[in-house]
């Protein structure tokens, strides 16, 4: 092998390669928003076409113990999850028969871009699919959809 060779290999190694004809790994990051749930949707449709896993992320907040005043907190993010669950549950009940996709329910604590980092890398991702942020301050700070688009690991999809 030539030292160019060599180079040129070791450029690829952190790129996208996985999935080269097709996601079969699509994680889609949840959070009960209207846009997390439209990106929900659009990542189970992605999912039945491509006949990949679709890998549902619901990221729960760790708040400072100062904040967090104790287990309420964690109670919350706990039935937010749950809920999530069963409102997945039903849309993929109601579809049965007509769509079959295959899907996982995962939680990850931290904060929306580090739990969804770990989660595609974990779940080996082939694609992200999130929902444009809700929140005003984001268009100054930058969204978490700007953000996992800016790390360039994987194919983003941005659901409106």
């Amino acid at each position: 092998m030539t030292e160019q060779q060599g180079q040129h290999s070791h450029s690829h190694a952190h790129r996208f390669e996985r999935g080269t004809d097709g996601p079969k790994v699509i994680v889609v990051g949840v959070d009960g928003s209207d846009s997390s749930m439209r990106a929900a949707s659009y990542a189970g449709g992605l999912a039945r076409r491509q006949h990949a896993l679709l890998a549902v992320v619901y990221v729960q907040p760790v708040l400072a113990a100062g904040a967090a005043l104790g287990a309420p907190v964690a109670e919350t993010t706990d039935e937010i999850a749950e809920d999530l669950v069963a409102q997945i549950r039903e849309a993929a009940e109601r579809v049965k028969g007509i769509f079959e996709v295959r899907w996982e329910f995962h939680t990850f604590r931290g904060d929306p871009y580090t739990g969804l980092v770990k989660a595609a890398d974990e779940l080996k991702a082939d694609a992200v699919v999130v929902g444009a942020s809700e929140q005003a301050g984001h268009r100054i700070i930058g969204s978490v959809a700007v953000r996992l688009v800016k790390a360039g690991r994987w194919p983003v999809t941005v659901v409106p």
